[in-house]
């Protein structure tokens, strides 16, 4: 199972997402690997959550990916009243800087 894959099925087992969209990235930043991954989860259970608490739950059901697959992760996570704010649309992710345990 690919990368892309494996965040997806493990995001959505423990989220009730509305909406949820993992976009590989790795072609933008690293030299083949499967590294970079741009999350977008939209569920109920946000509500109330601020911003931290909701990346805090998403970084948890992906520690394992995060501590020995993925070296980077941008997560967007949203109500279903913040999405239909943003018309379904999503920020870049930022540029890469560097520094991945794959390069050494």
């Amino acid at each position: 199972m690919s990368m892309q894959a494996q965040i997806h099925e493990k995001l959505a087992a423990a989220i009730r997402c509305k909406h949820l969209n993992v976009v590989n990235e790795s072609h933008m930043h690293s030299r083949g690997e499967d590294s970079h991954f741009k999350v977008v989860v939209v569920s109920e259970e946000f509500i109330g959550k601020r911003l931290l608490q909701r990346h805090r739950k998403v970084n948890e059901i992906l520690k394992d990916e995060l501590t020995n697959h993925i070296h980077a992760l941008s997560i967007h996570a949203y109500t279903p009243e913040e999405y239909s704010e943003k018309a379904g649309q999503t920020p870049d992710s930022p540029n890469c800087l560097g520094g991945s345990k794959l390069d050494n």
